[in-house]
């Protein structure tokens, strides 16, 4: 986020290549590490802290020495373990047979849900992703209002044939009950995505939710098409 500048070395000349605003900085991503009190001896800002304060004085003697150590302390390691037939086991990283490569243990591959997945952190040295649950907390509302109607429409339907059976004569209950099975207040719906069952149009808020992940998901198709139109 400072001033980059080319320098044209056969007549001396510079150019300004790159001046961030403060609104450029003020948009820069944020950065996330461990406290230096909390990281492990293995972990790289500890590990290379010398070498990091000799870099930030500007003593690169200083600078390659402390690497020299570091990287010799690491060689001698590795030989007493290999002398003494000890397995190193890595904490976060298998070694791939098939590929012969060494790959992160909690990797997730799955493409990004931009309508479920919020954020991805970092957490004891695992990245996770944290997500809405959206469509998890909307099919179980769902459940509990077509529940509900259900339970509704066989109450009605119960005291439709008990009010009919009792006001007319026998011989007629069959087509009465017939006729009555299906309360007034229960009605199908035109719209395809409201439908469950036959029942009449789930509660406000699940209406709601619907409509404003209709939103989302237009807006997302909106910005993956100018994405790759700027890709191309």
């Amino acid at each position: 986020d400072g001033e980059v500048h080319i320098n044209e070395l056969k007549n001396g000349s510079t150019e300004m290549f790159w001046n961030p605003t403060s609104e450029v900085r003020r948009q820069r991503l944020k950065r996330h590490i461990v406290l230096f009190e909390e990281q492990t001896d293995f972990e790289s800002e500890r590990l290379w802290q010398h070498v990091t304060s000799a870099i930030n004085k500007g003593d690169q003697h200083k600078a390659t020495q402390e690497k020299f150590v570091l990287e010799e302390e690491q060689r001698n390691a590795a030989r007493e373990r290999r002398e003494s037939g000890t397995e190193w086991k890595p904490l976060l990283f298998r070694h791939d047979a098939g590929t012969d490569e060494w790959r992160y243990k909690y990797e997730d591959l799955r493409p990004w849900d931009p309508l479920n997945d919020i954020a991805q952190f970092e957490k004891d040295g695992i990245l996770q992703t944290m997500e809405r649950h959206l469509s998890t907390r909307m099919s179980n509302h769902k459940a509990t209002c077509i529940n509900n109607q259900i339970t509704r429409h066989k109450r009605s339907a119960k005291d439709c044939r008990r009010r009919k059976t009792s006001d007319q004569p026998s011989n007629h209950s069959q087509n009465t009950e017939s006729s009555c099975s299906t309360p007034e207040s229960v009605q199908e719906l035109s719209d395809d995505d409201g439908k469950y069952l036959g029942f009449e149009s789930l509660c406000a808020q699940c209406g709601k939710e619907m409509n404003h992940l209709k939103e989302i998901h237009s807006a997302v198709l909106s910005l993956q098409k100018a994405q790759q139109d700027i890709h191309r």
